[in-house]
């Protein structure tokens, strides 16, 4: 079976369950898990911030990561197709009580000045703008990575910003991109250890020391306080160690992909733009199902495929073997 559903699907290497099992820990909540500890503040110096959260999960640090930058009823700006509203289930405003206005469906191709020009000040009679959230690599938009020049561009607003990074990792290896640039464009970011870097679950919101020890209120208040749950971070720290290079393969198997069904990859997310076919999404996912071949619907006409960790090059020739044939019947 070729899994390209996501790389949310991955499952942790041998050697990663040698970490987890060997791993010392404590009880988080205390601040006495050692090996929490470490994850977190090895990646805050990755991108050169004072500190970072162990979460869950991706939508818990972006919700915390929001509800810190974002007062109940203050306004964020975000694209109309941002994971943080599209796909976290309304969290925004049911647990932050954070009111959304968006710029169309770009991607990644996002215009600052068009973004400026949004912002709503502080004494208008309108609820004033307090953050914007981007998203790096944008899920939506196919993997696309924003540039790092525009993303200096949207600082240059002088509002404070929210970086969804669940595959930062992937824009990092794609662009050369060192991480530590990422950091000092954002006042909150978060990281998915649990996509492309292939650990069982995990995501840190990052940030300052002081908005972070804020975050810790939030995580608990969200029923995100956890106990010896150093097991689950040092899958994190392997990762971090050992999968960050390795995600140019999949780069390079999804580029495959790309070009065997004319479409285009930057990182390691393929879309199949199904408008001038006979099938719609979910009639292609089904199909494909039948032979093995597992991917998503993410619009009525567009379908996701997405290379990980456990994609061979085998599970690519079978992918493109029956999503070509598909396509053209």
């Amino acid at each position: 079976m070729a899994d390209l559903r996501s790389d949310t699907v991955t499952k942790p290497t041998t050697e990663m369950r040698a970490a987890m099992a060997a791993a010392p820990v404590g009880d988080d909540v205390f601040g006495d898990d050692p090996t929490v500890n470490a994850l977190e503040a090895s990646v805050a110096a990755m991108f050169g911030h004072e500190a970072a959260l162990f979460c869950p999960s991706g939508t818990m640090a972006n919700q915390i990561a929001l509800q810190l930058l974002v007062p109940p009823g203050g306004e964020l700006l975000a694209g109309a197709d941002a994971h943080v509203l599209s796909y976290e289930l309304g969290a925004a405003a049911a647990l932050g009580g954070v009111s959304t206005r968006t710029w169309g469906p770009v991607g990644a191709d996002l215009d600052p000045a068009a973004i400026a020009a949004m912002i709503r000040p502080a004494g208008y009679p309108s609820n004033p703008t307090r953050a914007i959230a981007v998203e790096q690599t944008h899920n939506l938009a196919g993997g696309t990575v924003v540039p790092l020049a525009t993303l200096a561009a949207l600082r240059e607003t002088g509002l404070p910003m929210h970086c969804d990074g669940a595959r930062v990792w992937h824009a990092h290896v794609a662009t050369g991109t060192p991480l530590d640039a990422y950091g000092p464009l954002f006042d909150t970011m978060s990281v998915c250890l649990s996509k492309g870097l292939g650990a069982p679950v995990g995501s840190l919101v990052i940030g300052s020391a002081e908005r972070i020890a804020q975050a810790r209120v939030l995580r608990k208040r969200m029923g995100g306080g956890m106990r010896q749950v150093g097991i689950l971070a040092a899958a994190g720290r392997y990762a971090l160690e050992h999968h960050i290079t390795r995600l140019a393969d999949d780069h390079a198997r999804a580029k495959r992909l790309a070009e065997a069904l004319d479409t285009t990859a930057q990182t390691n997310i393929v879309l199949l733009d199904l408008s001038g076919t006979r099938w719609d999404a979910p009639g292609l996912v089904a199909a494909a199902a039948e032979q093995d071949v597992h991917i998503v619907a993410m619009l009525p006409r567009v379908a996701r495929i997405i290379t990980h960790l456990d994609v061979t090059d085998d599970d690519v020739d079978q992918a493109i073997d029956v999503l070509k044939q598909l396509l053209t019947t």
